[in-house]
C-alpha cells in the first residue's frame, strides 16, 4: 500500500476517484494515484504496470491482445482473471482511467475476444462496457462503433517511443 493513502480506507478512495470523475478531474496526477492505490489493494495480480507494457507493445505491433493474453502476461490464470477484469472498477476500467489520466490513447480499445483477434471487433456487451468506462472518465460517445474504431486507429499510430 502506498504510504500516502495507507490511511484511507477502500470506500474512501473509491468515493475520492467517484468525486474526481463527477468533477471531470479525471486527467490528474492524484486521479492517476488514485487508480493505481485501487488497482494495488484490488488487482489481484493484474497490475496497470504489466498490462500497460503488453498494449504498448501491441499496440507499437498494430496488433489486438485478447483478454487471456492480457491475463496470463500478468501471471494470472484466466479463471481468476476473467471476474476481475470487466465492470466498473474492475481491470480494463483501471487501464482505461490510467491510459486518460496520462493523455495516452484508451489502450482499451485494442482488448478483445480470442475470436475477434483478427479484426478486432467487440461484441456488443464488450461494446457497451467499453462505452460505460470511456462515460465514467468523462469523454463523450456518440456513436459506439465508431468511437472503437477511432480509439483502435489512434492506439495503432501514436508514437509509443518513449514508453514501456
Amino acid at each position: 500500500m502506498s504510504e500516502r493513502f495507507a490511511s484511507k480506507s477502500d470506500d474512501e478512495i473509491d468515493n475520492w476517484i467517484r468525486n474526481h470523475e463527477d468533477k471531470g478531474q479525471t486527467q490528474t496526477d492524484l486521479y492517476r494515484a488514485l487508480i493505481e492505490e485501487r488497482n494495488r489493494r484490488h488487482g489481484h495480480g493484474l497490475t496497470i504496470k504489466k498490462s500497460m507494457a503488453v498494449l504498448v507493445a501491441a499496440a507499437k505491433r498494430r496488433q489486438f491482445v485478447s483478454y487471456g493474453e492480457l491475463a496470463e502476461a500478468n501471471g494470472v490464470s484466466w479463471t481468476k482473471a476473467r471476474y476481475r477484469m470487466n465492470g466498473k472498477h474492475g481491470h480494463l476500467d483501471d487501464l482505461l482511467a490510467h491510459c486518460h489520466s496520462k493523455g495516452l490513447p484508451l489502450l482499451t480499445a485494442i482488448v478483445v475476444q480470442k475470436g475477434k483477434l483478427a479484426t478486432g471487433e467487440m461484441g456488443q456487451f464488450t461494446l457497451d462496457g467499453f462505452v460505460e468506462g470511456v462515460q465514467r472518465i468523462g469523454v463523450l460517445v456518440t456513436d459506439a462503433t465508431t468511437f472503437l474504431e477511432t480509439s483502435q486507429r489512434e492506439c495503432f499510430d501514436f508514437d509509443w517511443s518513449g514508453h514501456a
